[in-house]
């Protein structure tokens, strides 16, 4: 039952919201109450998969694969237990940062119903309704994106639809081709299945479909262009949420299918994720060098780090993994922190353009340390937990005598390293301009929330080896799927 929980839930907090937007207070006390709840309900999923393995539920008591189920592994849990705690710290930041008329507009149902939506998508066990929650997430984020209705986020979210639109179209014609071919859309009962199978031709063709789809939704190379071109548009507690969560999707379902799927030509599609791994990597972090928006920098490094995640797919050996896993808690957790840490600047200075900021340091060196701390934990900087993350993933990356693409992650944290200490010394360190926008203060709520998510940042990285063996039980079953296969057909 308790699967059930992390859907029904946001959706029950929606309607809740809906009807109740006019009252501002208990909007924003009830959706912080509703997320720990969630946070909760996660975390009890997370100890019960890792005490006792992988949990499936077959609601409406249809047996697999005629019915609809709902599945949780040790991956599934982690992203789950990560997204919700995003959700609580965004849902602190949110009151002091976004203006009331959003607020009234419908923010905070929206954000449930993209909460919903990402849930359904990493516990579905049926590739048609991971579609369906696919579309639940994007249909919120949609609006989120373009809630206020500035000229700006209108341009940002036209480009952010119409990129995603074709993604789904392509996911969906993937889903005719595969289902035509197997009759079936269980993903335990397909993979079995697949594994009987002597022609490779319909699945390859499909699963190309799916990884363009996957590869726009994550924003990998050369898919990514929408991001940079939206994700900057809407307020900054919008961006973080997003951050946090919606490429993360996308590259959770990539390694779904990778690990269930990829049965005929493994060769192939090792290299293929290898090289959009480095491409991504190189690609994103190289614009993010050149930008003086700290929120299309932050932007660009979304998109390079999502390389380093999709190295540990490539590598596809127990320890990349785990560490592609760990790398992708640790930057839901820092890259929301820096988005945070941006708005924080933004509300102190007025402006998100290096070229009017300054003297932060001298002027509040807190607010300076709540954003070295993400800073540098994404430039890969002990003890942090960005640097466990990239060193579990360049030691399996030479483990599996992969040396180019581990080549590629250490010269790329090079240039991460040099896009953080540009907003340092841009921002924080260089004399304030003469130039400068209309000073202001900094809301406590936002002050509360980014300092929470520095401390869930540093103890990341303090409590690395725990953290990691959990990974690794997530590894061990998404390098073996028989594990996910028999747990969902019961056998």
């Amino acid at each position: 039952m308790i699967l059930v929980l992390p859907i029904i839930l946001p959706l029950l907090f929606m309607v809740v919201l809906i009807f109740t937007r006019r009252w501002l207070l208990f909007q924003q006390s009830f959706s912080l109450l509703a997320s720990i709840s969630l946070t909760f309900v996660s975390l009890l999923i997370l100890l019960d998969v890792y005490q006792n393995g992988i949990m499936a539920m077959q609601p409406g008591s249809w047996e697999a694969p005629f019915g609809i189920s709902l599945v949780a592994d040790t991956f599934s849990a982690l992203m789950m237990l990560t997204t919700s705690f995003v959700s609580v710290v965004v849902m602190i930041f949110s009151p002091g940062f976004l203006d009331k008329e959003r607020q009234k507009a419908g923010y905070y149902p929206l954000a449930f119903g993209l909460l919903m939506g990402v849930n359904g998508a990493f516990m579905t066990g049926d590739i048609f309704n991971l579609y369906v929650w696919y579309e639940v997430m994007l249909t919120s984020s949609f609006v989120l994106i373009a809630l206020g209705g500035s000229a700006e986020q209108l341009r940002g979210s036209i480009k952010y639809v119409t990129i995603n639109f074709v993604a789904s179209i392509l996911f969906v014609s993937a889903i005719g081709i595969l289902y035509g071919q197997a009759g079936t859309l269980n993903m335990a009962d397909l993979a079995s299945k697949m594994r009987t199978w002597d022609d490779s031709n319909y699945i390859n063709g499909s699963l190309m479909l799916f990884f363009i789809a996957f590869s726009v939704k994550s924003a990998l190379v050369p898919f990514f262009f929408w991001l940079p071109a939206s994700y900057h548009t809407p307020p900054i507690a919008i961006t973080a949420l997003f951050a946090g969560t919606l490429t993360k999707v996308g590259i959770y379902t990539m390694f779904r299918f990778y690990s269930l799927f990829v049965v005929f030509d493994q060769q192939f599609w090792q290299i293929f994720i290898l090289v959009l791994a480095g491409l991504t990597m190189f690609i994103g972090v190289l614009m993010a060098a050149s930008q003086f928006d700290i929120r299309k920098i932050l932007s660009f490094h979304i998109i390079s780090q999502v390389g380093y995640m999709v190295m540990g797919l490539g590598i596809f050996t127990v320890a990349g993994i785990a560490g592609a896993i760990y790398f992708t808690i640790h930057n839901m957790l820092s890259k929301t922190n820096t988005f945070l840490a941006g708005g924080l600047v933004y509300q102190r200075s007025g402006s998100y353009d290096l070229k009017y900021l300054g003297g932060l340091y001298k002027a509040s060196p807190f607010l300076a340390l709540l954003f070295f701390i993400p800073a540098m934990s994404l430039a890969g900087i002990p003890p942090l937990p960005g640097f466990f993350g990239k060193f579990f993933l360049i030691k399996g990356g030479f483990e599996a005598e992969q040396y180019f693409i581990t080549a590629v992650a250490i010269l790329t944290g090079l240039f991460t390293l040099f896009s953080m200490v540009k907003i340092w010394n841009e921002a924080y360190w260089k004399k304030e301009p003469e130039e400068v926008m209309e000073k202001g203060k900094v809301h406590p709520s936002t002050l509360i929330a980014t300092t929470v998510l520095a401390i869930a940042v540093v103890l990341l990285g303090v409590f690395a080896g725990p953290v990691m063996e959990v990974c690794m039980d997530a590894g061990q079953q998404i390098v073996n799927p028989e594990f996910y296969i028999n747990a969902v057909l019961g056998r």
